[in-house]
C-alpha cells in the first residue's frame, strides 16, 4: 500500500496547489491512499465544509486537523457525520466528531500534541486506546499534530512496531529525518505544509514580524501574492501483510501559478 501524506494544506493558494498537483502524483507514484492535514485550508484558520468538498474532488481521501479545527463554525456538525474528515482523537469524548476512520484496508488516527498546544487529553494513552480496537498487523497511519518536536518524536518510539507511520504536521515546516524506526514504524518530525513559499509558515511576512516587534494582537493574512506554492508530504510504503512499512521518503514540490491570484 502506497500512502501519500501532505502537510498542513494553508488557503486557497493551499488548495490549487493541490488540485494542480495531485492527479499526476497520484499516478506517478502509484498512490493508493491520499491523507492530506486540512486544518488551515480555509483562508489559514480551519477547515469548511466547501473547502473540505474541494479536497476530496482533487484527489484527497481523508482529511486530519489539529487545534484549529473548529475555527469554522460550519465544519462542526460535519465533523459527526460520514465524511472522512477526522480531529484530535484526545480532546475530550463529548467533543464533536471522531480521531480515527478506515479507507479501504488502511486505519487512518488523529492526535495533537500537549506541549506549548491546549491542555486536552494525553494523546499516548489516546492512542493506546483506539489501537485496542484494531487489529494487530493492519496498516495504520498516524498524524501527530504538535508543537514540539520532543514530543512528536516520542510519539515515534512509543507507537513502533505498532503502527505502520508516525507523521508531524502543525509546524510546517519540513523536516529531514524521515526515517523507519527500529520495529518497522515509519517516521517523520513535520511533512511541512501545502502553501505560499513566499511567506512566514503560510502567512505575508509583515503581519508576523510586526507581532515580533510590538507583542500586539495582530491578524495574520495567507500570503495570496505569492506566486511560488510549496507541496510538502512524504510517501509511505507500506506491507499490507504485515502492517511494516517498507519506506519513507520526502515527495517536495514546487507549484508556480500563471498569474492567478487569491
Amino acid at each position: 500500500m502506497r500512502v501519500l501524506v501532505i502537510g498542513d494544506i494553508v488557503g486557497k493558494p493551499g488548495r490549487r496547489c493541490v488540485a494542480a498537483l495531485l492527479p499526476s502524483l497520484r499516478r506517478e507514484l502509484m498512490l493508493d491512499v491520499v491523507v492530506a492535514n486540512g486544518e488551515n485550508a480555509a483562508a489559514g484558520r480551519g477547515l469548511t465544509i466547501a473547502t473540505a468538498k474541494e479536497l476530496f474532488e482533487a484527489g484527497v481521501d481523508v482529511i486530519t486537523s489539529g487545534n484549529h479545527i473548529w475555527d469554522q463554525k460550519d465544519i462542526i456538525p460535519y465533523l459527526d457525520g460520514e465524511a472522512p474528515v477526522l480531529r484530535p482523537a484526545n480532546y475530550p469524548k463529548d467533543a464533536p466528531g471522531r480521531g480515527l476512520t478506515r479507507f479501504g484496508a488502511l486505519t487512518v488516527i488523529n492526535l495533537m500534541g500537549r506541549t506549548f498546544m491546549y491542555e486536552i487529553d494525553d494523546p499516548f494513552r489516546a492512542a493506546d486506546a483506539l489501537l485496542e480496537g484494531v487489529a494487530p498487523g493492519s496498516a495504520v497511519v498516524v498524524d501527530m499534530h504538535g508543537e514540539a518536536t520532543s514530543e512528536k518524536v516520542a510519539m515515534g518510539w512509543y507507537l513502533d512496531g505498532r503502527v505502520s507511520a508516525v507523521v508531524g504536521t502543525h509546524t510546517h515546516v519540513p523536516t529531514a529525518d524521515q526515517r523507519l524506526l527500529p520495529k518497522g514504524t515509519a517516521f517523520v518530525c513535520d511533512v511541512g505544509m501545502c502553501g505560499p513559499k513566499d511567506s512566514i509558515i503560510g502567512v505575508e511576512a509583515e503581519g508576523v514580524i510586526r507581532k515580533f516587534l510590538t507583542g500586539l494582537p495582530t491578524r495574520f493574512v495567507v500570503a495570496e501574492k505569492s506566486k511560488s506554492v510549496q507541496f510538502n508530504s512524504v510517501l509511505v510504503d507500506i506491507d499490507e501483510a504485515t502492517g511494516k512499512a517498507r519506506s519513507i521518503e520526502r515527495v517536495d514540490r514546487e507549484w508556480i501559478r500563471d498569474g492567478e491570484q487569491g
